[in-house]
C-alpha cells in the first residue's frame, strides 16, 4: 500500500471513529443526573444539559424548603439566580423539574397544560411516587449530585 493509500484509511478510520462516537452520545443523552431527597425517599433526576443546570449543580448540595401551589407543583425561590433559557412548554409532565424566572425551582407532581414558560432543568426518572412524597403541606427537599 503506497503512503496515499495509508493516509486514506487513517483519515476514514478516523471519520468512522468520530461518527460512532456521535452516534453513542446521541443515544445515551445527557448521563448527568441529580437526586431530590424527600425524607427517606430519594428521586433522580435526569438534568438537561444548559447553563442553568451547570450552575445549579456547582451549588449543590442545597436544602430547600418547598411549598404547593395548586395541587399540582412544590416551588421555591432560591436564594440566588440562574441564567435562563425560558420556553413556552405547554404541557408540564408529572416529575417535570422546572425554573420559573431566574431564581424560583418547581417540582410537579401531576401533569397538566399551561401557558406558562419554563427553563428546563430535568426530568424525574420514575415519577410514580412523587406525588405521594411532596404531599401538600410545604416540605423539606435536599438536591444533591449524582455523578
Amino acid at each position: 500500500m503506497n503512503i496515499k493509500g495509508i493516509l486514506f484509511s487513517l483519515l476514514l478510520s478516523g471519520a468512522l471513529l468520530v461518527y460512532v462516537f456521535a452516534v453513542y452520545a446521541q443515544q445515551t443523552g445527557n448521563s448527568q443526573k441529580m437526586n431530590i431527597q424527600i425524607d427517606n425517599k430519594t428521586f433522580t433526576v435526569i438534568v438537561e444539559n444548559n447553563k442553568a443546570v451547570k450552575e445549579l449543580y456547582q451549588k449543590l448540595p442545597i436544602t430547600l424548603e418547598m411549598s404547593d401551589l395548586n395541587n399540582n407543583e412544590k416551588y421555591c425561590y432560591l436564594n440566588f439566580t440562574l441564567p435562563t433559557d425560558s420556553k413556552s412548554v405547554k404541557n408540564i409532565k408529572k416529575g417535570d423539574v422546572m425554573l420559573f424566572g431566574s431564581s424560583c425551582l418547581v417540582i410537579f407532581y401531576k401533569s397538566f397544560t399551561t401557558s406558562y414558560s419554563y427553563t428546563k432543568i430535568g426530568h424525574i426518572e420514575n415519577p410514580a411516587d412523587i406525588e405521594a412524597a411532596l404531599g401538600k403541606k410545604d416540605i423539606k427537599v435536599v438536591l444533591k449530585g449524582n455523578n
